[in-house]
């Protein structure tokens, strides 16, 4: 690809041609018409010059005339009309002429001719046009000629400047070259021109972008490798036990522990995959009108057997059959929103997941879609399980935290990732999840407050707010 500095060079080079033509060009004319004024007038003085007296002794004068300047014809007509006299017999000028200037086209080529009255007799001098433009092309090449032995000159003038210009733009380009893969530090700007510093501050946001998901991705791997040591280590154990066991009981029971930590690490290494799939650069994703109610249901069809196994109620609300009520009109379209429909099946599944794990037995666990008071749209699940309590809800989205009622409930299976994959396909999408209590005011039977999750969507035509994507 052919580099700003060779293209800058050619293009101006290329303008300074044009302009050298132009200008070439018009000097041309105005040199033409120059000439052809001073021709004039001197067509004129010439005439105006000429003795008067008879003919025969006017004809030896004209020849000397005719011997000062070749280029001009002198022809006379007497009184009567009658032609008398020419100076160049030879030349096919037309046997007639009328007074004042005209221009005579022949076969050797247009002549400018001026006639006059002297005395009784009619005089004309023509001179051929092409003297006028011979002397008009000398004049404009005279004008234009210091400037095309300048042209080399320039275009290595040019050369210099544009070098010196684009300059600034090699110096960060050897900058960001020779940096090590982990220099992430910004780049400096100092003495940079207004021009490059747009790109300057584009390649620094870029370098703190990467910085911060470096750091991102460090402590994940961190924390992944952190979660994944202790089911390794507790699967080597039990394989151990289960190698060693002497009779089928306890060979058994180690099987089992052996199948629990599967399992374990299995749902782990799931949910690991599904964060690094709501990472904002993993791509894949495809934007489509999601119809939530439909992805509701979907969700809801999928747990209902780990439902009924946990004895927990597990359904979708479904607005009233009103159609006039204003709240339910046109639901299926209410419901709509623009998403990555296998994202918000993830949000949705860890949501509901996360509901029938600490919801316990004879509990009840809801899945709704709606529209708030600012018409946003709403998916909320709900749950009479022992609820978050106010002061770690500023940590339940980080990553691999489990709080007070997973400790408590003695869960041995959850990863402490899916509240951090809701959040960050929330945060992808624009939307806001906010915790708060299911059973204000009285607990459920089981002695907990419950959980309401609600994830609100930006309404249609305005733009997410990624910075307010979570209220805990």
């Amino acid at each position: 690809m052919m580099s700003i500095q060779r293209r800058l060079l050619l293009s101006l080079i290329a303008v300074l041609v044009a302009g050298i033509a132009v200008t070439g060009f018009v000097v041309y004319r105005q040199s033409r018409d120059e000439a052809n004024a001073l021709f004039d007038f001197q067509l004129r003085q010439l005439a105006a010059s000429l003795p008067v007296r008879a003919f025969g002794a006017l004809a030896p004068q004209a020849a000397g005339v005719m011997n000062a300047d070749e280029d001009v014809v002198i022809r006379i007509w007497n009184r009567f009309g009658l032609f008398v006299y020419s100076s160049h017999p030879d030349v096919p000028l037309p046997m007639r002429t009328q007074l004042g200037f005209s221009t005579v086209a022949t076969p050797a080529g247009d002549w400018r001719v001026f006639a006059v009255l002297v005395d009784d007799d009619v005089v004309e001098v023509a001179q051929p046009m092409r003297v006028r433009r011979s002397l008009a092309a000398e004049v404009a090449l005279r004008t234009v000629m210091p400037l095309l032995v300048l042209l080399p000159v320039l275009a290595i003038l040019l050369w210099f400047v544009v070098g010196r210009g684009l300059a600034p733009l090699r110096r960060v380009a050897r900058e960001v070259t020779a940096r090590n893969p982990a220099a992430l530090d910004p780049l400096g700007k100092e003495s940079l021109p207004e021009e490059i510093e747009p790109l300057a501050d584009a390649l620094n946001q870029l370098l703190a972008r990467l910085a911060q998901a470096l750091e991102t991705q460090r402590a994940f791997i961190a924390d992944a490798a952190h979660e994944l040591r202790t089911p390794i280590t507790a699967l080597q154990l039990q394989l151990q036990v289960a190698e060693r066991a002497v009779d089928a009981t306890t060979r058994e029971a180690s099987l089992a522990a052996l199948r629990g930590g599967l399992a374990r690490i299995g749902h782990l290494v799931e949910q690991l995959l599904a964060l690094a799939r709501t990472e904002p650069d993993a791509g894949g994703a495809t934007m489509q009108r999601v119809d939530l109610h439909a992805l509701a249901r979907d969700v809801v069809a999928r747990h209902t057997t780990l439902a009924i196994a946990r004895g927990i109620d597990l359904g979708v609300d479904e607005p009233p059959h009103d159609p006039n009520a204003p709240q339910n009109r046109h639901a299926a379209e209410d419901s709509g929103v623009e998403g990555d429909p296998d994202a918000l099946a993830t949000l949705l599944s860890n949501l509901v997941d996360n509901a029938l794990r600490y919801t316990p037995r004879g509990g009840k666990v809801d899945v709704a879609v709606g529209r708030d008071a600012t018409d946003s749209v709403v998916l909320a699940v709900r749950d009479s399980g022992p609820g978050i309590a106010a002061d770690e809800r500023e940590r339940v989205f980080d990553r691999f935290h489990r709080g007070t009622a997973a400790r408590a409930a003695g869960d041995s299976t959850g990863s402490g990732l899916g509240l951090a994959i809701v959040a960050r396909i929330a945060e992808r999408h624009g939307a806001r999840v906010v915790l708060a209590d299911h059973l204000v005011g009285h607990r459920d039977r089981a002695g907990g407050a419950g959980l309401a999750v609600e994830v609100r969507f930006p309404r249609e035509g305005r733009l997410p707010q990624v910075a307010d994507s979570i209220v805990r």
